[in-house]
C-alpha cells in the first residue's frame, strides 16, 4: 500500500488515479490537509514550490498531532491573526513616506500638506509624511530646494549636514556632497549646525564648504537664480560650478591642468549646453573638447 507521505505528495501535484484518491480521503488527517492547502493557496507566491508546501503541511499536522486537543486556540489564533495583519497595514500605510525625485536636468515643484510650496532641483530628493504632518512636521531633504512657506506654518528641514527650522518664510536650502547652504530670502528661519542653531534674516546666508564657515555677503535676488533656469556663482570653488554644471546637463566633467579650489564668479544657463561651456571656461582661459557626454575642461 502506498504510504501516507507519498499519497499526500501525489496530491499535492493533483496526480492521483481514482484508487489513490480514495486511499487519500480514508486518511484519518484528510479534512485538516484539505484545510491548510487551501490556507496556503491563498498566500501563494508567483512560483509555488510543491516540495516545500508539502514539508509545511506535514510539519504543521505533525504540530497539531503533538499538542493537547484545546479547541478554543485555533479560534484565538485565527483572531489574533486578523488583527496582526490589520495592524501591520494600518502601521505601513501611515507611515508611509511620501517621497518625491528628480533626476538630472530636472526639476518640479510639491505642495506640502499645509500648502506650502517647495521647487526641487535637478538631482534631489524630498521626503514627508503626510498622515502625520500635524505631529511630526518635518521634510527630508537631499539636494537643493526653495520652499515658500504657508503663512503661520511651520516645520523642520532635516538634511545630512544640518536642520533648518521655518518660522515662516521663503528659503533655499542646498546640501550636496561637503556643501551646505542656506538662504533667507523672506521672514526668518534658524539653521542648526553641530548643534548650534544660527538665525537667518532676510538676505542673510548661512554657508559651510568641506567643514568650514564661508562668510558671503548679502543677498540681493528675490529668489535663487535656478528657479529660472540659471546657476550663479559668487567667489565658489570651481569644482562647486563643475559638479552643479554635471547636474545641470547630464554630462561628466574631467579637468586637466586645473585647480578645482579656484574661486569662481560668474553663472551658466540650464537651457543651452554650448554657451553654458562658455560661460564656465572663458572667464578662466580654459579650453574644452567633447566627446558624446564626456567633456573635458584643459588649463592654459
Amino acid at each position: 500500500m502506498m504510504k501516507r507521505e507519498e499519497l499526500i505528495s501525489k496530491w499535492l501535484d493533483n496526480n492521483l488515479n481514482d484508487q489513490e484518491l480514495q486511499a487519500f480521503k480514508n486518511l484519518e488527517d484528510y479534512d485538516d490537509l484539505v484545510k491548510l492547502h487551501t490556507n496556503l493557496q491563498a498566500f501563494k507566491a508567483d512560483e509555488y514550490d510543491t516540495s516545500a508546501a508539502l514539508e509545511t503541511v506535514l510539519s504543521k499536522i505533525k504540530s497539531k498531532k503533538a499538542q493537547p486537543k484545546t479547541h478554543w486556540i485555533k479560534p484565538f489564533m485565527r483572531v489574533a491573526a486578523i488583527l496582526a495583519v490589520c495592524f501591520s497595514l494600518y502601521y505601513y500605510t501611515t507611515t508611509l513616506d511620501t517621497t518625491i525625485t528628480t533626476t538630472v536636468a530636472q526639476k518640479t515643484t510639491i505642495e506640502l500638506p499645509d500648502a506650502s510650496s517647495v521647487s526641487l532641483n535637478a538631482k534631489s530628493l524630498l521626503a514627508f509624511n503626510k498622515n502625520h504632518w500635524k505631529k511630526e512636521r518635518e521634510v527630508e531633504l537631499e539636494g537643493e530646494a526653495f520652499f515658500k512657506v504657508a503663512k503661520g506654518s511651520s516645520f523642520n528641514v532635516i538634511t545630512k549636514s544640518g536642520t533648518v527650522t521655518v518660522y515662516g518664510t521663503q528659503f533655499n536650502v542646498k546640501q550636496r556632497d561637503n556643501y551646505f547652504e542656506v538662504i533667507c530670502y523672506e521672514g526668518l528661519v534658524g539653521v542648526t549646525y553641530n548643534s548650534i542653531e544660527t538665525k537667518l534674516n532676510p538676505g542673510d546666508s548661512f554657508l559651510i564648504i568641506d567643514g568650514k564657515t564661508i562668510a558671503k555677503e548679502k543677498e540681493n535676488r528675490s529668489t535663487p537664480s535656478w528657479l529660472n533656469n540659471e546657476s550663479t556663482f559668487k567667489s565658489m570653488p570651481y569644482k562647486t560650478v563643475i559638479a552643479e554644471f554635471e547636474r545641470q546637463y547630464n554630462v561628466d566633467i574631467t579637468l586637466l591642468g586645473i585647480d578645482s579650489t579656484q574661486l569662481f564668479t560668474g553663472n551658466f544657463t540650464h537651457d543651452n549646453l554650448d554657451v553654458a561651456l562658455k560661460s564656465i571656461t572663458l572667464p578662466l582661459h580654459v579650453t574644452y573638447s567633447k566627446t558624446n557626454n564626456t567633456i573635458t575642461l584643459r588649463g592654459e
